[in-house]
């Protein structure tokens, strides 16, 4: 969350000082929006790579932690799921089609 903050401070910065040069320099108006733009995102490619890889790192780590939660509730819910089966269907017992059993009861 930290590294997320701030690579996005330092972008928006960068676009801040962008757009003063540029304006200084006598853009104006969607110009200046769009060299702003252009020129920001160059810059920061170029000075914050470090900060990106610190940021996609810890994306990575985080989503990996969520990916072997799911991946632990997954296989929890198929063992309840399971263990319902059992005690609905024992072992032996012939399955009952309950849809069927309805209509020959009306």
């Amino acid at each position: 969350m930290r590294t997320g903050l701030a690579y996005t401070s330092a972008r928006i910065l960068l676009l801040v000082i962008s757009m003063g040069l540029l304006y200084l320099a006598g853009a104006r108006g969607i110009l200046l929006l769009a060299l702003a733009f252009v020129v920001s995102a160059l810059a920061s490619y170029m000075l914050l790579s470090k900060q990106r890889e610190a940021m996609s790192g810890a994306l990575n780590r985080r989503l990996n932690k969520v990916g072997r939660g799911a991946a632990e509730f997954r296989s929890r819910l198929e063992e309840g799921a399971a263990a319902e089966d059992d005690l609905q269907h024992p072992e032996g017992a012939e399955p009952v089609d309950e849809l069927s059993e309805a209509r020959d009861r009306n």
